[in-house]
């Protein structure tokens, strides 16, 4: 059995029951960085075996997995934040377990990003969700511009390395529409902060930024 586990975002209470359970169970944690998975384990009391899983070794490290799956082992995949295959490695692996007959199940639990449409105040009956944009100036220029239109609620990440080279991208094309950004949620210094673009924009231009941030960008009325 292949298990998807969403693991904390932050506070590493907001862990479920039945997550830790599993992850008592299981006998192998593919995980995207063993130092973080640590952490969390430490936190749990749970001493299991770790492989390292990521977007740049993924491919190499589906055969491991599948050969583990189909030897009878139990595997969770996890990702150091959220739930795995939302902007993280996830979806060829379980592809793959499927083809080989191999059954996967869900462990819900916490995401930033149903996290944040909680707390956006924007609508969320009809969203579209973009994960990191491209690091290419051009290409996240071209996403931005290309979603004038879009009437559904607009969501991305973004890290802190280039939040204000995006937001002031998305200042030039939706100055005056409602925007919401999450900063750290459960975390310690968690900030939320709602208002026009231009308006957050003008906010975090002298802000020292940290953590990761959560986008939320009203659709077109």
């Amino acid at each position: 059995m292949l298990y998807i586990i969403a693991t904390p975002i932050g506070n590493l209470d907001d862990i479920t029951f039945r997550a830790v359970d599993t992850l008592k169970n299981v006998d192998v944690i593919f995980c995207e960085d063993t130092r973080e998975a640590l952490k969390l384990l430490n936190h749990l009391g749970i001493k299991k075996p770790l492989v390292s899983y990521y977007r740049e070794n993924e491919k190499y490290r589906l055969k491991r997995a599948i050969k583990f799956l189909l030897e009878g082992k139990n595997i969770a995949l996890i990702c150091d934040r959220g739930t795995p295959g939302v902007s993280d490695p996830a979806y060829l692996l379980v592809r793959e377990a499927y083809r080989n007959n191999i059954p996967v199940t869900a462990v819900p639990g916490p995401s930033a990003l149903t996290a944040a449409i909680s707390v956006c105040g924007l609508p969320a009956d009809r969203i579209v969700f973009y994960g990191f944009l491209p690091r290419k100036k051009g290409k996240k220029r071209k996403i931005i511009e290309e979603l004038k239109t879009r009437k559904e609620t607009i969501i991305f990440y973004e890290s802190v390395h280039r939040i204000k080279e995006t937001l002031a991208f998305i200042k030039d094309v939706f100055p005056d529409r409602e925007m919401t950004v999450c900063r750290e949620l459960t975390k310690k210094f968690e900030e939320i902060k709602t208002g026009t673009v231009s308006e957050i924009y003008e906010y975090y231009q002298d802000k020292e930024m940290k953590g990761e941030f959560v986008i939320i960008l009203k659709g077109v009325d």
